[in-house]
């Protein structure tokens, strides 16, 4: 029976995750195509390039919610494994990543990466994931390296922390699907900033 709802919730994450609700609010409250703006990403930061702030916001919520319901209702509605999880976890990601609705192309995965992570019963991923994330956004310059690196080091703490179980392998099978999405970006060695905080020094 767990066979069952798991490969249920996992096909319902992947159908959610596969929306391109940035892409359905361009359309619907600025008029535009967004993939013609920035990267070319159909993400919420080309949201923000194509509009305003406030309906980036809004792409940005809708993308991290819409990684939660499944994957929370595998642990607290079905009480499914922890493989079951990470099962749901990931399926929700690979939807937006990899959206049929866009011809398999989707969006960069990052903030329904947040989103799985709210949905899950352990609240020490996301909270690592984050302070990881804080640290890499002031010392990283290369914006895919700082999500890279910062998705390392959560995954690199988990292993410490959790050891062999189902929480480093959630980490490590995000940190691929981050890594593919971003690999166009990732051509050249990460840097750091000698000083992050010269231009707070400076004012």
């Amino acid at each position: 029976m767990e066979a069952a709802y798991t490969a249920w919730l996992a096909a319902c994450a992947f159908i959610l995750g596969a929306i391109p609700f940035s892409v359905v609010i361009g359309y619907l409250l600025l008029k535009k195509d967004i993939t013609k703006y920035g990267d070319g990403n159909p993400g919420s930061a080309n949201v923000f390039r194509a509009g305003n702030v406030w309906i980036g916001l809004l792409a940005v919520v809708l993308d991290i919610a819409k990684g939660v319901p499944f994957v929370w209702l595998a642990h607290a509605a079905f009480g499914l494994s922890p493989a079951s999880i990470v099962i749901v976890a990931v399926a929700a990601v690979l939807g937006h990543a990899f959206s049929p609705f866009l011809h398999w192309h989707g969006g960069k995965a990052v903030a329904i990466t947040f989103g799985v992570m709210l949905g899950l019963p352990q609240y020490n991923i996301l909270l690592a994931f984050i302070i990881a994330m804080v640290l890499c956004l002031i010392f990283v310059k290369i914006d895919a390296w700082k999500i890279i690196i910062g998705a390392t080091g959560t995954l690199a703490y988990l292993i410490i922390v959790k050891g062999n179980s189902w929480e480093p392998l959630l980490m490590l099978s995000l940190l691929v699907i981050l890594v593919i999405k971003h690999s166009g970006e990732l051509n050249t060695f990460p840097s750091f900033r000698a000083n992050p905080f010269q231009r707070v020094q400076r004012n």
